[in-house]
């Protein structure tokens, strides 16, 4: 089984950070929100796919992270896998994060993360987080 590990990016007002898929029809989910991350590559520690995934995504060193939980995702993504998520912090402006996949970056406040239009399980994974009452005191 594949295995993914992903962020979720938060900055100091409580917001989520999130990209937008591009709108191409050769991607699973196109035009869908997602989080960073990706593939867990031979020889790599979920955590060091972690960080390599969010320096080529964002061009961002991931430095203070914590492993929230792994998710078995069997059905409704584009392959079976493990998701390893992660929770960080990240206080720069959008202006000052350099997206390099996706279409575009935004903040959202956790109120409004029912409405989104996530890739996948991601919004039953970034709710479980909101709702975690040991990681949102």
């Amino acid at each position: 089984m594949k295995k993914i590990a992903a962020i979720i990016l938060e900055n100091d007002k409580g917001e989520i950070l999130l990209y937008l898929r591009d709108n191409k029809p050769n991607i699973p989910f196109p035009h869908h929100w997602d989080l960073f991350g990706g593939y867990v590559e031979e020889g790599e520690t979920p955590e060091e796919a972690l960080i390599r995934e969010v320096k080529e995504e964002l061009n961002f060193d991931l430095k203070e992270y914590k492993f929230f939980k792994k998710y078995e995702c069997l059905e409704g993504d584009a392959h079976q896998n493990e998701k390893y998520v992660y929770i960080g912090k990240i206080n720069l402006p959008l202006e000052k994060i350099t997206l390099q996949e996706g279409e575009r970056l935004q903040f959202f406040p956790k109120k409004d993360i029912p409405d989104v239009k996530f890739a996948n399980i991601l919004k039953s994974i970034v709710m479980d987080y909101i709702n975690d009452k040991n990681f949102n005191k």
